[in-house]
C-alpha cells in the first residue's frame, strides 16, 4: 500500500475510517493507564481525529503524524485554529496549544523526533496498513519508544477472506506476536459490533470483534 493510497482517499472525500466523535474506547480506559497530567502522547496515523481534541483537554501534549496534508489542515480549520507552521526534517509541523501534528511518512520518524513521548494512542494505525506493512510498523514503534512507554491500542477482527480492507482483521494472535516481545499486553475490552456495523453487513461479514489493549514497554 503506497502513500498515494491514502492521499487519494483524503482528496475523494473517502474518509469512512473518520469518527465524528471522541473514541469511547479512549474515554473509558485512558484513565486507567495512570499516566501524569503532562504526558505527551504520539498518535501514528491521526487523521483529523477529534481523539487528539480530547486528549489535550485532559491536560496531554498530542503528537500526532499523518501523511496527509489535507487532513492535517482540515483539522485545524475544524477546530478553528490557526497552527504555527515549521519544518522539521522530512516533516511540516503544524502546532496550535498542546497540539502538534507532524505532516510527512511514520517510518520517517527517529527516536530523536519523538523523545519526549512517553505514552501512545493508536486506534487507526494498525489496522490501516496490509499484513507486511503491519509489522514494519510494529518493528518502528518498537524501536521509537523508551521502556515504561504507556499506550492504547483499539484492534478491529473479522474474516479477511469476507472483506478486504481497509481497516484490516487483526487478531489477537497477531497482536501477540508484532507487540508482545516489546510490550506488556492487557487486554481491556473485547466487543461484538457487528450489529453496529452496517457497510460490514452488507458486505456478508458474519463476525466482527473490537478489542482494546493497554500496552506497556519492557
Amino acid at each position: 500500500m503506497q502513500p498515494e493510497f491514502w492521499q487519494d482517499r483524503w482528496a475523494s472525500n473517502q474518509i469512512g475510517f473518520h469518527q465524528r466523535e471522541v473514541n469511547p474506547y479512549l474515554q473509558r480506559h485512558w484513565p486507567v493507564l495512570g499516566l501524569p497530567e503532562g504526558a505527551k502522547v504520539l498518535v501514528p496515523l491521526c487523521g483529523k481525529s477529534l481523539d487528539l481534541v480530547w486528549l489535550e483537554s485532559q491536560g496531554y501534549p498530542v503528537m500526532g503524524v499523518d501523511l496527509s496534508e489535507q487532513a492535517v489542515e482540515a483539522f485545524f480549520s475544524e477546530q478553528g485554529l490557526v497552527p504555527h507552521l515549521t519544518q522539521k526534517g522530512a516533516f511540516k509541523v503544524y502546532q496550535a496549544g498542546q497540539i502538534e501534528l507532524w505532516c510527512g511518512d511514520f517510518f520517517s520518524l527517529d527516536a530523536e523526533a519523538v523523545a519526549g513521548c512517553s505514552a501512545v494512542y493508536d486506534r487507526a494505525a494498525l489496522i490501516a496498513l496490509p499484513p507486511l506493512m503491519r509489522a514494519q510498523y510494529a518493528e518502528h514503534l518498537n524501536a521509537l519508544l523508551p521502556s515504561g512507554c504507556q499506550g492504547l491500542l483499539i484492534t478491529l477482527d473479522y474474516d479477511q477472506a469476507q472483506k478486504a480492507g481497509p481497516p484490516f482483521a487483526v487478531s489477537n494472535e497477531e497482536v501477540q506476536v508484532l507487540l508482545g516481545p516489546y510490550w506488556m499486553l492487557e487486554r481491556l475490552e473485547e466487543r461484538d459490533i457487528l450489529g453496529e456495523s452496517g457497510k460490514f453487513l452488507q458486505d456478508g461479514v458474519t463476525r466482527l470483534e473490537e478489542r482494546a489493549y493497554r500496552l506497556t514497554r519492557r
